[in-house]
């Protein structure tokens, strides 16, 4: 066997070809070292934006600078593949290819994406509001193109995807700036109930934190099984309205008690007849 002849090998042409490849090499290594560096300074200037104007939304400028930022890599990536010679145009052709057998197997995840994106349009929370969605509730973190990131009250993290709350009812406890507390105070039938409005009515007016416009609500609202149910409504800002539903349940308790209201509790009546005849068997309990 002849011995490998290196001089016939290394040709000017295959030298100009690897010198070539090679550059094309370190070309792609800069291109995307720019284009990560210039990616990362867009999507910060973009969210800076939004930080320097409160009155901008966040969420909406958050999810413009992953666009950008992604769209740089993007175009990073097309102006690499046609330093290697690849033409572009078959390319789209390809990539609409596996796009739509990627498609059908991600359909669960195209549809959080889509998802996302009709939140971040519409949006019907924001990050830092309280909501309540897809069956979880806490206060919203981040807004994603494919999920939503909560903090329950108790400081657990929720990661939801967004198909599971675009699809579903939101309650957002955060939007409106007033909000209104609805109790039902039982008072039991042998109570005075006028004295029992009063106080009620007392409490709703006393406390600053309980707003007069809308004014309070009290009324008899129906005659329950065992009590007499009045409706117990109050306005109250937003900040102010959980301490304060706490603060005028307890105040309601302590005030019946002063006033000699009765706040009654189920009860159950067992009779028994200790002496049945003897023809009828044993008799059962009666409840009432």
């Amino acid at each position: 066997m002849d011995g490998f002849n290196l001089n016939g090998f290394v040709t000017d042409e295959r030298v100009t070809l690897a010198i070539a490849m090679a550059l094309n090499v370190i070309y792609a290594i800069v291109i995307f070292a720019v284009a990560l560096t210039v990616a990362g300074w867009a999507r910060r200037r973009v969210e800076a934006f939004a930080r320097r104007h409160p009155r901008v939304d966040a969420t909406l400028f958050g999810f413009l600078g992953n666009v950008v930022k992604y769209t740089i890599m993007v175009m990073a990536l097309i102006f690499v593949l046609s330093r290697f010679g690849i033409q572009t145009a078959s390319l789209v052709a390809v990539i609409g290819a596996a796009g739509l057998a990627i498609g059908l197997a991600l359909q669960g995840t195209l549809s959080n994406l889509a998802a996302g994106v009709m939140l971040v349009m519409f949006r019907p929370f924001r990050v830092g509001d309280y909501i309540e969605a897809g069956g979880q509730a806490g206060t919203v973190r981040e807004i994603s193109l494919f999920y939503t990131e909560m903090a329950s009250y108790d400081g657990l993290q929720i990661i939801l995807p967004n198909g599971d709350i675009w699809s579903s009812a939101i309650k957002n406890y955060s939007t409106n700036p007033t909000r209104m507390m609805d109790l039902t105070i039982g008072v039991s039938y042998g109570s005075d109930l006028q004295t029992a409005q009063e106080v009620l009515e007392r409490i709703a007016h006393s406390d600053p934190r309980a707003l007069q416009d809308p004014a309070p609500f009290v009324k008899v609202k129906e005659l329950g099984a065992s009590s007499v149910d009045f409706v117990f409504r109050v306005w109250a800002n937003r900040a102010d309205w959980w301490a304060l539903k706490c603060d005028l349940t307890r105040r309601i308790k302590e005030e019946f008690d002063a006033a000699g209201v009765d706040i009654p509790f189920p009860t159950q009546t067992l009779v028994y007849d200790p002496a049945p005849k003897p023809e009828d068997g044993p008799r059962p309990l009666l409840m009432e």
